[in-house]
């Protein structure tokens, strides 16, 4: 096996690795309000709700958010020069902003006693996470050019989804949960998408930050 299929045979173990943490994630996610009490809505509580304070098995969706955080700063890392040095540093806000949505918890829905503080530590890192979510994916979109193809009109998707989603969560009554899962549906998938095809780039300067790191490891 040659140097160079070293490389791409590495480069391909990180990015099945990167999808590997994310799926996780939506796993966790997905499977977190079966262990939520009775009076959970998936459709009307947030994602955040269930990693809620003083709620049983919350851990299910902090986890949730901890591989999702951990699998964009790894992304962010892989992409290399793809991104830009901007566009990495705005998904790198929304990679930390993740850790912190869930170190500090959501108030519950439910009438337990909750510490006011936290929670509003966690509305900071949510602001982070849509701020760096937005931002990220305009750079790296006006980064991609003109002649992208497809992959840009996703990317305006998902722009136009991190503006509209929340204003539906926070002006249609009984929504919250089910609109928040489908704006992160979109993040899993774009994030995925963005590891996926950087396996096969030949460009150096697309692979010039991680491609030292994993030569030099070789």
């Amino acid at each position: 096996m040659s140097t160079s299929d070293s490389f791409r045979l590495s480069r391909q173990t990180i990015a099945a690795a990167i999808v590997f943490v994310l799926v996780g994630s939506a796993a966790c996610v997905a499977i977190a309000p079966a262990y939520m009490p009775d009076s959970y809505s998936w459709v009307e509580h947030s994602i955040s709700e269930s990693a809620g304070q003083g709620i049983e098995n919350a851990w299910i969706a902090r986890l949730g958010f901890l591989l999702l955080g951990f699998g964009v700063l790894l992304t962010a890392w892989f992409v290399g020069s793809r991104w830009g040095m901007w566009g990495r540093l705005a998904h790198r806000v929304y990679g930390i902003s993740m850790f912190a949505v869930a170190a500090f918890a959501h108030m519950p829905w439910e009438d337990v006693p909750y510490d006011s503080f936290e929670d509003s530590l966690h509305t900071v890192g949510a602001f982070g996470v849509g701020f760096g979510f937005t931002a990220g994916v305009l750079l790296v979109t006006f980064r991609r050019g003109a002649d992208a193809g497809w992959i840009r009109w996703f990317d305006w998707f998902a722009i136009v989804a991190a503006f509209v989603i929340p204003m539906a969560m926070f002006n249609i009554e009984g929504i919250a949960g089910v609109v928040q899962r489908v704006l992160f549906a979109i993040g899993y998938l774009w994030y995925g998408m963005e590891a996926l095809p950087a396996t096969d780039a030949a460009s150096a300067e697309q692979q010039s930050e991680p491609a030292e790191l994993v030569s030099s490891g070789a």
